[in-house]
C-alpha cells in the first residue's frame, strides 16, 4: 500500500538497458561490389536519392547526366557493350 517504488525502478532490467543495435556490417555485398567498379558510386548514390525523393526520373536530368558521362568517362560503355559470340 505505501510502496516507495517509482516507475523506473520497476521497469525490468532489460527495459533499462539501450535499445538493441543491429551489427554493423562493414563488408560491401555484391550489389555495392559491382556499383563500386563501375567508378560511379557517388553518381549513382546521388542519382538513386533524387529519384527516391522526387518519385520521378524526369526530375533527375542533371543526376541522370552526371551519370552518363561518369560511365562513359570510365568505359564502362565498352565493358558492357553486348558481344556477339
Amino acid at each position: 500500500m505505501g510502496s516507495t517504488t517509482s516507475k523506473q525502478d520497476a521497469q525490468p532490467k532489460a527495459e533499462q538497458q539501450a535499445p538493441f543495435e543491429e551489427p554493423k556490417d562493414d563488408e560491401p555485398d555484391e550489389w555495392d561490389k559491382r556499383i563500386f567498379s563501375t567508378g560511379c558510386a557517388d553518381e549513382n548514390a546521388k542519382l538513386t536519392d533524387c529519384y527516391y525523393e522526387k518519385k520521378d526520373w524526369r526530375a533527375c536530368k542533371d543526376e541522370m547526366e552526371r551519370f552518363r558521362q561518369c560511365w562513359k568517362a570510365q568505359g564502362n560503355d565498352k565493358r558492357t557493350d553486348m558481344k556477339n559470340v
